[in-house]
């Protein structure tokens, strides 16, 4: 068997490589990796440069494969969206497609296909929920990339899986997405504080709890990367997860009032902040009941985790794209 990635050298691809070589489910497995910006030297990995815009450098890269892992994304960036979100999908498919050896093709995704905190629900989000994207081109090319996988499993046949998952976290990640400071990801502090009020409070190391559009605090999706790397093992190969859509998160979502509280215990005060976004939770009860999945990190030790990790002198943080 032959496993194409690319993202390889993103989060989860870090965290995926060395998980999938310590398995024994893929010995004898091989693996290649497309890479553009940033090459991958490791032993293991057959690394080939080039773009996913290129029709031939994909098919040069699906030469021989059996199973595709496609994790490549550009967040914000309307000049690239179209490129490696859509070009890039449609290249992946097509040579998928007409390739002799292919045999499964799995796409990771994002709850920003079904808008996350921007779209109130009535009721949990599962894989039947419509695509309700949020604003901006990332959610866009999400969108389209699962429609495409879907409609080649209806016109060809294709053997396609999407694990669709939240926010991913990883060492401390979720620390910074509660920082008044040095934040990351969103939404933004400056949309919903002033300069003053975020400088006091990242001066006081408060942490915020937000509140939905009904005042309750709001509850978010997330999923710690190792959690992710064990579903997409759970898929590769896994004849449970042929044509199939998953959610891929925490059992229950991140309730902010809940983290306020625990890193009370931590000495930590914490900032009310009303917010025009709604709560919402992703389920992921298809994944655990088809894949035996289960996600392994809880609340409190994401948060507890996050807080407690110490960087090495050569572990700098380094933010590849903006959440």
């Amino acid at each position: 068997m032959k496993l194409l990635v690319t993202g390889i050298t993103g989060k989860v691809g870090a965290n995926f490589l060395p998980a999938f070589l310590a398995d024994d489910r893929f010995s004898g497995w091989s693996i290649r990796a497309l890479c553009n910006n940033r090459l991958i030297d490791h032993p293991a990995v057959e690394a080939l440069r080039g773009s996913l815009s290129d029709a031939r450098a994909v098919a040069t890269a699906m030469n021989g494969v059996t199973h595709v892992l496609h994790m490549a994304a550009v967040k914000e960036s309307p000049e690239l969206a179209m490129d490696v979100g859509v070009k890039g999908m449609f290249h992946l498919l097509e040579a998928f497609r007409v390739s002799p050896t292919a045999q499964q093709f799995v796409l990771i995704s994002g709850d920003c296909t079904v808008g996350h905190i921007f779209h109130p629900y009535d009721s949990p989000v599962t894989e039947a929920s419509l695509r309700r994207a949020y604003p901006g081109c990332y959610a866009l090319t999400k969108v389209l990339e699962e429609v495409m996988l879907e409609q080649y499993r209806i016109q060809y046949g294709v053997n396609g899986c999407c694990l669709r998952a939240p926010w991913i976290m990883e060492k401390d990640d979720f620390r910074y997405v509660l920082s008044f400071d040095a934040q990351f990801g969103g939404p933004a502090w400056h949309e919903l504080l002033s300069d003053d009020d975020m400088a006091r409070h990242a001066a006081a190391e408060a942490v915020p709890l937000m509140r939905d559009a009904n005042g309750t605090p709001l509850k978010r999706n997330f999923i710690h990367v190792a959690d992710l790397v064990r579903a997409i093992l759970a898929a590769l190969g896994n004849p449970a997860a042929e044509g199939q859509l998953f959610n891929v998160a925490m059992d229950e979502p991140v309730d902010y009032g809940k983290v306020a509280d625990h890193l009370r215990s931590r000495g930590l005060p914490s900032v009310e902040i009303a917010t025009p976004y709604h709560s919402n939770w992703l389920d992921n009860t298809k994944a655990r009941l088809l894949l035996g999945w289960r996600p392994q990190i809880d609340l409190r030790q994401l948060i507890d985790s996050a807080w407690d990790y110490a960087r090495a002198p050569d572990d700098p943080r380094t933010v590849l794209y903006p959440g």
